[in-house]
């Protein structure tokens, strides 16, 4: 079987062995992981070791806080808000898809939102270049990876404002400096571990600036000073975070990962190029690593392609319902003998086809 959802998403089988073992036995503990106390010293060595793989792999600084909160990026598009913007107040924003569009959308409810540049001119094919960001803005949100359009920022936007950066779709798939940041969120359903739990990661510096009252819930100060616990937190979601996390950590870290993801992209991407009877719509320079789309032009091909792939035990390859095509997701995860099938297989549909 090849998976190429794009989230949830793959996870690594070794995972999926731990996992289940500790479904059915945590540790000897003679305790399902599902029903261990979350503020047992059991789960919190989970908790503290997430959080400590997290550091050490995005070698963030001591002062980096990281949380494990419920709830995925989209209740991060009006938390950020919430916490860091008021109603008097700028925010820059940059619209590259359809996740940046939606956090936008959120951040109107609670000031001003600039939006220094958009792609949607060409259906979000490209990445915008060259704008001007305000240097009184409150923060700088984008998004660094955009799984429905298939483009990604290959290079951190040079600003003196903070920086908040949604990477749910590439989050630890390439080294960068992520002290840069103000703040970054990610659901965890793509590199991170299951659905169900989403990783912050930000300077307590930037909080406590907005006059509103916050709800407890919302407040990232409350958060910081449960430890992630200021009620009960989806235990076994944070779990497989762990274990994702020690695999990435035994493959070399992000660096180690980068290569072998630069190389799924890179086989992709080239069989595209050589074959005419797939395009890509996006730019070349803006291609993302982790989720290729492409089309087919004759709807009786398209179909005929999907049937195939069904055929030869591939999943998730099928775009996103906004767009319709293919959509391949290169995530950490995946091995790269299932790009070599899909790649051949491609290949071979389109010999057959002339």
């Amino acid at each position: 079987m090849h998976n190429f959802n794009s989230g949830p998403s793959i996870l690594p089988r070794e995972v999926f062995q731990q996992a289940s073992e500790a479904i059915l036995d945590y540790n000897n503990s003679g305790l399902s992981i599902l029903e261990i106390g979350h503020r047992t010293p059991a789960f919190e060595a989970i908790l503290h070791e997430a959080q400590s793989l997290v550091k050490e792999l995005m070698q963030l600084d001591e002062a980096k806080k990281v949380l494990l909160l419920h709830g995925g990026a989209s209740t991060q598009f009006f938390q950020v808000p919430m916490n860091l913007l008021n109603e008097n107040a700028t925010a820059a924003y940059l619209d590259c898809g359809t996740w940046g569009t939606k956090a936008i959308k959120e951040a109107k409810l609670f000031g001003h939102v600039d939006v220094v540049a958009s792609s949607k001119d060409r259906n979000y094919s490209y990445i915008p270049k060259g704008y001007p960001i305000p240097g009184d803005a409150a923060y700088f949100h984008y998004t660094t990876n955009n799984t429905i359009e298939g483009t990604q920022m290959h290079a951190v936007p040079e600003t003196n404002v903070p920086l908040v950066a949604d990477m749910s779709s590439d989050i630890l798939s390439a080294a960068m400096d992520f002290n840069r940041f103000a703040l970054i969120y990610a659901g965890a359903q793509k590199n991170i571990g299951a659905a169900g739990v989403n990783l912050v990661v930000l300077d307590e510096s930037v909080l406590g600036k907005v006059q509103r009252p916050l709800p407890s819930m919302m407040d990232y100060r409350e958060h910081i000073k449960n430890g992630s616990m200021l009620n009960t937190p989806p235990v076994f979601a944070i779990f497989v975070c762990m274990l994702t996390l020690r695999w990435l950590k035994s493959k070399g870290g992000i660096a180690g990962i980068e290569t072998l993801n630069r190389k799924k992209a890179a086989l992709v991407y080239d069989t595209l190029d050589a074959i005419s009877l797939f395009h890509t719509p996006v730019a070349k320079e803006d291609r993302s690593l982790m989720n290729v789309v492409f089309r087919v032009d004759d709807p009786a091909l398209e179909k005929e392609f999907q049937q195939i792939c069904r055929e030869n035990n591939m999943y998730g390859f099928t775009g996103h319902r906004s767009v319709g095509g293919f959509r391949l997701s290169l995530y950490n995860a995946l091995p790269y003998e299932s790009v070599v099938a899909i790649t051949d297989l491609m290949s071979a549909f389109a010999k057959k086809k002339g």
